[in-house]
């Protein structure tokens, strides 16, 4: 059984590896930077989790996780994505508050439950901010989209995904109706990634390009 510490590693090198566009493994910095804790630290707990074969790591490559590895970091997205589902639909948690309980629950939860809360749920594919969900088997649909940062201006798209954002963000986000579903036009690229400006239900408004990088539409 692995333990809560090693369970969100796992699912943190799996977010990183699924946002890498190098053909390089993820790199101890960069989990070090998403878990704000010493290089050090993960350097240690980078030996552990190779001890147990549960990821691969070479110097100057990087960590890739290993079919052990990815099997445990997709059981646990598999859990926290159901969690946040249920708890929005079932218990009138609000999309900005779900991740937090989520982050908790995932660890305690067995194999069953989850199954049981998504055969309950009608079997979904998506959590409540549009990211896929893992079936049984850890196999996901793929999502054909783009960042909302890349997108053609003047261009109708709909919202499918808003990913790995605080709580802050999403309830700005959600308070200019940019949600899942909402239909949005981009109107203006600053240039060196600078703001763009977006337009939804007839109304313009400014967006941080670091925020738009995390919103995929299609």
């Amino acid at each position: 059984m692995a333990s809560k510490a090693l369970e969100d590693y796992l699912k943190i090198i799996y977010k990183l590896e699924e946002a890498n566009e190098t053909d390089k493994g993820v790199s101890t910095s960069a989990i070090a930077e998403r878990l704000a804790i010493s290089q050090a630290s993960v350097s240690n707990m980078l030996k552990k989790l190779a001890d147990k074969a549960l990821i691969r790591y070479e110097p100057y490559y990087g960590v890739a996780l290993s079919d052990a590895g990815r099997k445990v970091a997709l059981s646990m997205i598999r859990k926290h994505r159901i969690l946040e589902l249920f708890l929005v639909e079932r218990l009138g948690y609000q999309w900005d508050e779900v991740d937090e309980e989520a982050e908790v629950l995932e660890h305690a939860i067995s194999d069953k439950l989850t199954n049981r809360m998504w055969e309950e749920l009608g079997r979904p594919t998506e959590d409540p901010h549009g990211s896929p969900i893992p079936d049984e088997s850890g196999e996901m649909i793929e999502q054909a989209a783009i960042g909302l940062s890349q997108a053609d201006l003047e261009t109708t798209l709909e919202v499918i995904r808003i990913q790995n954002r605080s709580p802050e963000e999403l309830r700005y986000l959600f308070s200019i109706g940019l949600v899942k579903g909402a239909k949005v036009r981009v109107l203006q690229k600053a240039p060196f990634d600078g703001p763009i400006s977006i337009e939804i239900a007839g109304t313009q408004h400014p967006l941080d390009f670091r925020l738009a990088e995390s919103i995929f539409v299609a």
